[in-house]
């Protein structure tokens, strides 16, 4: 993440007062709040002005805010409803700026950052922001569009790599000469797939979409390993691991919603579910229980949303809800109790690594699915 989106400003969901807003938001819809206590965790968000330039993100600025009032808006009460249109008409115009110059980058041959399809900074978080804000507007069909356009495959180097290729590492830690593909939800393919089958989901759609659809879910089928803790997906590729085989990496990575088969699970589950495949439901909702066995639940070692077992509890509490069967749903209470366990070593107040995203899975333990639908914003509904 840049500084913008990692300082704890009053605009960030990340680590900010935004994502504080959400829970205040959540607790006055289910009566553990009043709307006084969340008007003011509100300001409290709205305390600087709203950034819509080029750090605008579904993390800071005019997207997350936009989010927080949707979010206030979940019971059809009309609260905020002037100060949600001018961050509606924002978004759109920040998504209008970010597409031109993704086109021109794909047009030119040239394969750019990761954060500019990710869910994290990019088009695919602008996505779930405006499929609540703006469902029926051009802005999300023409990310849509774009989407679609990216599943299809390119050549870089003489080996065929997925269109959403990055040119960068996935983090400072890693290398990966060439670029990579990425995998997870938050910044890579799983979310682009997850996007697009909302939408669908939605009856918000483009021509090509459930061709797309179907094209990566079985790009993602190929990916899937085996291991004894359940299936798994690389984090990423590298181009020797597309050009040489396999990729050098261990199976059983820690069952999380950003990388993990928690959220690559639920991309699958509800792209079978937009073109009602059930096949792919059941093997998508196969790999979604096993992340809930208890071997996999103890390589979650933190609370959090991001990385940790809150994240991993309410991608299941959605898949459980849509689930042909019982297996994810009857393992949910074993979660919520290593939850609960976990959740004083939340630290900070933001959202996805902090305290607020482990209370607002705790209020989805005791209440079910989240009232003002602020899981949005993993892409998990």
């Amino acid at each position: 993440m840049n500084s913008a989106t990692t300082a704890a400003s009053p605009q960030s969901l990340a680590r900010g007062a935004a994502g504080t807003a959400l829970l205040a938001i959540e607790q006055a819809l289910t009566g553990g709040e009043t709307w006084t206590a969340a008007h003011e965790a509100i300001s409290a968000a709205f305390a600087e002005e709203a950034d819509a330039g080029p750090g605008a993100c579904l993390l800071h600025g005019v997207p997350a805010l936009a989010l927080v009032l949707r979010a206030a808006q979940a019971d059809e009460h009309r609260r905020y409803q002037a100060e949600a249109q001018v961050l509606s008409q924002h978004v759109a115009q920040i998504t209008r700026q970010r597409l031109a110059a993704a086109t021109a980058l794909l047009d030119s041959g040239s394969a750019g950052s990761f954060r500019v399809h990710d869910l994290f900074f990019g088009l695919a978080g602008l996505g779930t922001v405006l499929l609540r804000t703006d469902p029926g507007g051009e802005a999300l069909t023409g990310i849509l569009r774009h989407l679609v356009r990216i599943t299809q495959p390119r050549t870089i180097g003489g080996t065929v790599v997925p269109g959403w290729w990055a040119c960068d590492d996935p983090d400072a830690t890693v290398q990966t000469p060439g670029g990579h593909a990425n995998l997870g939800m938050a910044h890579g393919g799983a979310g682009i797939l997850a996007l697009m089958s909302l939408c669908a989901r939605h009856e918000v759609t483009v021509d090509g979409q459930h061709d797309a659809i179907r094209s990566l879910a079985r790009w993602y089928a190929s990916q899937r390993g085996e291991s004894p803790h359940g299936p798994w997906w690389p984090q990423w590729l590298t181009l020797a691991d597309l050009r040489d085989g396999p990729p050098g990496q261990p199976g059983g990575w820690r069952p999380s919603w950003c990388y993990g088969a928690a959220g690559i699970g639920r991309a699958l589950q509800l792209a079978a579910i937009a073109t009602g495949d059930s096949a792919e439901q059941a093997a998508a909702e196969q790999a979604l229980a096993a992340c809930l066995e208890p071997a996999q639940l103890a390589r979650l070692t933190e609370p959090g949303l991001c990385h940790g077992l809150a994240g991993l509890y309410v991608t299941a509490l959605r898949a459980a809800h849509d689930a042909c069967g019982p297996d994810i749903a009857s393992r949910l209470p074993e979660a919520a109790v290593r939850l609960a366990g976990k959740a004083g070593a939340s630290g900070g107040g933001g959202l996805l690594t902090g305290a607020a995203g482990v209370r607002l899975a705790l209020e989805a333990v005791r209440n079910g699915t989240p009232r003002s639908g602020w899981d949005a914003c993993l892409l998990i509904t």
